[in-house]
């Protein structure tokens, strides 16, 4: 949580996706990693580190560059000294979503408003994949929330 509120304090333009964006729209699903979909311009990304430095002690933080969120490759996954889980920021998968293809829903987790993807872009996001939890979480979601393709 504490990560949330640093993004939030900092004004950083993201989005959680993944198992915890789930949960934040009521379905819950075992996870070991922060998913976050994140603008990658240079101004966004110095507030990002910033957010990341008020709660980890870590100089590897100066290793997450807006140039490697912009690239051809654009994901980190970070994982924070003496914790047990990872912080994965991407900025674009593939061509199919970029930062501002996303429709983002702000919800209240706690005393925290947090930025998460929509139930429709999880969605989108999961149903066409290959791993099986991801066709799974796409036709929770897509009953939870009465989508269509």
């Amino acid at each position: 949580m504490a990560v949330l509120e640093a993004l939030e304090r900092e004004g950083v333009a993201y989005a959680l996706f993944g198992a915890l964006a789930l949960a934040a729209h009521g379905l819950d699903r075992a996870t070991r990693d922060l998913d976050l979909f994140v603008d990658p311009s240079p101004e966004n990304v110095a507030r990002l580190r910033a957010a990341l430095v008020q709660v980890y002690d870590d100089d590897e933080i100066e290793q997450i560059t807006a140039e490697d969120l912009g690239g051809d490759y654009p994901a980190i996954q970070y994982g924070p000294p003496g914790v047990d889980y990872t912080i994965d920021i991407v900025s674009r998968l593939g061509e199919a979503f970029a930062f501002d293809d996303l429709e983002i829903e702000h919800v209240t987790v706690g005393d925290t408003t947090v930025h998460v993807a929509s139930p429709r872009t999880l969605y989108r996001m999961k149903r066409d994949t290959t791993r099986a939890k991801d066709r799974d979480d796409a036709e929770r979601l897509r009953r939870r929330f009465d989508l269509e393709d």
